[in-house]
């Protein structure tokens, strides 16, 4: 009785220490070890005093000796048989423990689950160790036996050490496995190319059973390394030299005639037999400006004689038809200095007839300088001291200031009839022709006057400025050029993504050509072919599933001012600006061997140069394309012109963009845009497959890049960089915009939010759980929109296209803003105030709302300056 009073009392202790039931195990009953139960976890911790010592000790004297076979019934039984709960069974080894003792050792032990659902009742048997003679062989007996209690405290000592290790053992094993997926993690962020990333499962990923892994069907995964090897190993030189063959004997691939839409079904065809997932024609019909019936003509006018300087075969397009004279004007390269240079001398420009060589900025720039000073007409020649054994060769070009086609600006040319009839403001207005440097050379003779700047003087010699006061020679342009409307084809294939089939990379390149546009337009045609054939052979028989879709496309009327992928953006741009993230340009991508060409968005300058870092330099036996550009190589970096096909998509719709090729430092390809870009020109450049099987590997490698990663690979933290740089230039002129009543507070506010912008993007990033791809959509979200926000949402799309305040033109630009600020310094009447204020307002505004949208949520907007 003593005992049962103490083991009620224990079972309450016990039940007031929160102690927990234990973990049942299979068929429902509480699992032990084989050989020891260790205390429960709810026995106080005292041991007890002596008295309570020996108390325990007589009321244990009840318990059957060991050898002996106590039953204890559930229901009823005989009245030496006593029943025990369960209560009081955990509270004896609690107290066995606890004064002293430890608790009993069972080798069998059994607890059955009451058919009735009662379970404060058990039955147990116990029985002797079969060292002491018992019998064997009855697993439904437990035998016990009372272990000395001078080893207690050295028992607990042991599983108290034990726990320890064990956690200790589960925190280092944890730790390593988190450490190592974070050097992984690194490895992938530094451009090393010695990560594992797959296209199914984030390179943070973790080894959690419990965690179900997102898959994409596919027999096998691909790590970076291995897909860039696989690219690199593809790529053929041999192929890309055999696609230069369409070009060969071939003298004209004007758009929208027979040789430029002969090219288009072979390269749908090319396409189609790659097994892309889909291939298509995109038809639009535009207004081209050609040749008249009979050839322009440049003249000399002297005492009434008219006499034939030139009637190339050439022409500008878009040029104003019309014949007028003028006196000529030599202005170098028609940059806005060089024309300010002549105006200082006190020499009028109004309704001269202007002349410049090429190169430095494009012929539509130049034609609207000439406009802008007053001029008629102007003219254009190559200087042989850039372009060698050109003497007698006349360039084509187009005049149009802008890109697309210039009679439907900002809409698309599917049907002219949809739209009202308006000219692009881009259209120069005044005559435009190119020449020879021999006839450039015959008019100089003529010319009297004073004689070229030093730094003006080229290839061309008898340099001269202007005619002299009492000279009454003039020159005569006579442009016959006609308007036609033509079809054009845009030829498109796309390998669509696994995941987000609905976000692509671009890559693209012109097909037609005045002339036979060897360098111009085959070598990037070439490339785009096996490109295509080398990623679909990836992707089909290797079994690489990128993320995002890869789309390639071959572009006509390029020549005439990239009006097929202006057309293309126009008539999708409520869908491209939203889904496609970057494209890649492959035109001219060979022009020389020395020297690279590089001209890309800041968001892409990371990836270049990591891609550069693992592309072989063609024209060494070893070392990178990275050797050869330097570190600095972004301080090389060239603006992109109106000229390169990668300008609208940066420009006018907010992509990012790279166009990437070899050149020669300070001689331009002599042939470019004319009758003589023919393949054994270009094959006069040394290591031509080489180089153009090294362009190749760079573009591919970005769009698989592109592809292959959970995040974007855009460095957006570059743009504050860039913001910085600008705060810089401007910072010198805050003394005299203060004098003006005005601050450039405001701005420096609005580039700080930016940069708090991006650090928080960049800790949301950190923070994600990349795995999860809602979040990680979300994210890539916010990064592909920042080229797309720096587009001013202040300005008309029609009236000022090419709206990116860092590369756009017109008066919303940062640089059209420094250059007012640059006029301050002339004096306070050079500047119109009203205009510099708006100026300000806007570039504030549009790179506050740039800083916002990268933010992500309304409510985590920082709304104070």
């Amino acid at each position: 009785m003593n005992l049962r009073l103490l083991l009620l009392a224990a079972a309450g202790a016990t039940r007031g220490a929160g102690s927990a039931p234990a973990p049942r195990g299979e068929g429902g009953t509480r699992s032990r070890p084989a050989n020891r139960v260790p205390p429960a976890s709810g026995c106080p911790p005292s041991r007890g005093t002596r008295r309570q010592r020996e108390k325990l000790a007589a009321a244990l004297d009840t318990v059957p000796a060991a050898g002996a076979a106590a039953s204890f019934d559930r229901v009823g039984g005989h009245p030496s048989r006593r029943r025990w709960t369960m209560p009081e069974q955990q509270s004896l080894t609690c107290l066995s423990t606890q004064f002293g003792g430890e608790p009993m050792s069972y080798t069998r032990f059994s607890i059955a689950r009451q058919t009735d659902g009662d379970n404060s009742h058990v039955e147990m048997k116990l029985s002797a160790d079969d060292e002491e003679g018992a019998e064997t062989g009855r697993p439904e007996h437990l035998h016990a036996s009372m272990s000395p209690p001078r080893r207690s405290g050295k028992n607990l000592f042991f599983l108290v050490i034990a726990a320890v290790l064990l956690l200790l053992i589960g925190f280092l094993i944890g730790y390593l496995s988190y450490r190592g997926r974070m050097q992984k993690a690194s490895k992938c962020l530094d451009g090393s190319g010695k990560c594992e990333m797959t296209p199914t499962a984030s390179y943070l990923a973790g080894g959690d059973d419990e965690t179900e892994e997102e898959e994409v069907p596919g027999p096998r995964i691909i790590y970076w390394p291995d897909l860039r090897a696989l690219l690199t190993d593809k790529l053929s030189a041999r192929r890309l030299e055999d696609g230069l063959r369409q070009r060969v004997k071939k003298y004209s691939f004007e758009a929208g005639q027979n040789e430029d839409e002969r090219i288009a079904r072979y390269i749908h065809d090319e396409f189609t037999s790659f097994h892309l997932d889909e291939v298509w024609n995109d038809e639009h019909y535009v207004k081209l400006q050609v040749k008249g019936r009979s050839n322009n003509k440049v003249s000399i006018v002297e005492n009434g004689l008219e006499e034939e300087l030139e009637s190339p075969d050439a022409y500008v397009a878009y040029s104003l038809s019309d014949s007028v004279v003028g006196k000529p004007v030599y202005v170098n390269y028609g940059r806005k200095a060089d024309f300010q240079k002549i105006q200082k001398l006190g020499i009028s420009l109004n309704k001269t007839i202007t002349i410049f060589r090429a190169g430095k900025i494009t012929l539509a720039e130049k034609v609207e300088n000439a406009k802008e000073a007053g001029a008629v007409g102007a003219l254009m020649y190559l200087d042989p001291s850039e372009y060698k054994d050109t003497d007698d060769l006349v360039p084509f070009g187009h005049a149009h200031l802008g890109t697309g086609d210039p009679f439907t600006p900002g809409f698309p040319s599917f049907n002219h009839t949809q739209f009202p009839p308006v000219e692009s403001s881009g259209l120069p207005r005044i005559v435009v022709q190119t020449i020879s440097s021999q006839a450039v050379g015959k008019l100089f003779s003529k010319m009297d006057g004073d004689s070229c700047f030093l730094e003006w003087k080229a290839g061309v010699l008898g340099c001269k400025v202007t005619l002299s006061s009492t000279s009454n020679m003039t020159v005569k342009v006579e442009v016959n050029n006609v308007m036609v409307d033509r079809r054009i084809l845009n030829i498109f294939g796309v390998i669509k993504g696994y995941e987000e089939p609905d976000r692509y990379v671009v890559i693209g390149a012109q097909r037609d050509s005045w002339g036979p546009g060897a360098a111009k337009a085959g070598v990037g045609t070439a490339m785009l072919l096996e490109l295509a054939r080398v990623i679909s052979d990836i992707v089909k028989n290797d079994g690489y599933k990128p993320r995002r879709s890869i789309i390639f496309a071959s572009w006509s009327a390029g020549d005439y001012g990239a009006v097929g992928a202006t057309e293309w953006l126009e008539g999708y741009s409520a869908t491209l600006h939203a889904k496609a993230f970057t494209y890649i340009n492959l035109d001219a991508a060979v022009l020389g061997f020395s020297h690279m060409k590089i001209s890309a968005s800041p968001l892409l300058y990371t990836l270049l140069e990591r891609t550069m870092k693992g592309v072989k330099d063609p024209t060494k036996d070893s070392g990178s394309l990275y050797d050869r550009v330097g570190s600095d190589w972004v301080k090389t970096v060239v603006p992109l012109g109106l000229d390169n096909a990668a300008f609208p998509f940066l420009a006018y719709s907010g992509i990012p963009v790279v166009s990437f090729g070899f050149c020669n430092k300070d001689k331009e390809y002599a042939f470019l845009g004319t009758t003589e870009d023919t393949v054994e020109n270009l094959k006069k450049i040394d290591k031509l497959s080489a180089l153009m099987r090294a362009a190749a590997e760079v573009a591919g490698q970005i769009a698989l890049r592109l592809t292959h990663d959970h995040e974007l690979f855009l460095d957006f933290e570059r743009y504050g960089e860039e913001l910085l740089a600008f705060q810089e230039k401007i910072l010198h002129y805050n003394q005299e915009v203060k004098a003006l009543g005005l601050t450039l507070n405001w701005l420096f506010f609005a580039r700080g939010d930016f940069q708090r912008a991006t650090d928080a993007l960049r800790r949301d990033i950190a923070n994600s759980d990349r795995e999860d791809r809602v979040v990680r959509r979300a994210l890539n979200d916010r990064i592909m929109k920042v080229e797309y926000d720096f587009l001013s949402p202040y300005v008309s799309p029609q009236r000022a296209p090419f709206r990116h305040i860092f590369f756009g033109k017109g008066s919303h630009t940062l640089q059209s803003l420094l250059e007012n600020l640059q006029l301050l310094t002339v004096g306070r009447d050079s500047v119109d105030v009203n205009e510099l204020q708006q100026q300000l307002a806007l570039a504030t505004w549009t790179i506050k709302g740039a800083a916002n949208a990268l933010v992500g949520d309304i409510w985590d907007i920082d709304n104070e300056f």
